[in-house]
């Protein structure tokens, strides 16, 4: 016997070598790419099957202008809009907050959205405390507005939680009270 083997059987078995090695690198690729599509269906299948709650709220109305919800608009403090409070020492920041959130005029994306019906499309609101009467006095500017001409103003009683429907003239309310609040769009 030859011990030292044909040319021919050396190259057949280092091919023979090869195609093992070359197999083993296939099939993992091919079970690799199984579990990828296992897990994709698993997933498509997930994203079918899952339900959805869409909650729909209607706006409300109220003397001056309509309220909606919020939009998904991220608003910056500094940046969109800045907030001042005066004379705390009358009423606390607390007491405006809850009450301008009462009256939905602490929904910053409501003021600052022009879309209609449910943005505000507000440039600035005062708010004014009459102490004697437990009210406050908002007044509302639209974008577009001229000098100190409000575009509405808002009698807000606060003893009673909600806007009075007396008639009454806003402007014997508004007239020589203290500024507590003022919100400012800054971004036009």
């Amino acid at each position: 016997m030859d011990i030292l083997k044909s040319e021919f059987e050396r190259s057949y078995m280092s091919d023979n070598q090869k195609n093992a090695g070359n197999k083993k690198v296939l099939y993992g690729i091919i079970a690799l790419l199984g579990v990828v599509i296992i897990v994709l269906g698993i997933y498509v299948y997930n994203l079918s099957n899952r339900s959805t709650t869409t909650i729909v709220t209607a706006p409300t109305k109220s003397a001056s202008s309509e309220k909606a919800s919020s939009s998904t608009k991220k608003y910056v403090a500094g940046k969109d809009y800045k907030i001042t409070y005066s004379n705390t020492n009358l009423i606390s920041k607390e007491q405006i907050n809850k009450e301008l959130g009462a009256n939905y005029l602490n929904d910053i994306s409501s003021l600052m959205s022009t879309k209609k019906p449910s943005g505000l499309d507000m440039a600035k609101v005062e708010v004014y405390y009459n102490k004697d009467k437990n009210l406050l006095v908002e007044r509302l500017f639209k974008n577009g507005y001229k000098g100190n001409q409000d575009s509405a103003r808002v009698v807000y009683d606060i003893s009673q939680g909600k806007i009075p429907d007396n008639g009454a003239d806003t402007d014997s309310h508004y007239l020589d009270l203290p500024l507590v609040y003022t919100w400012e769009k800054l971004t036009k």
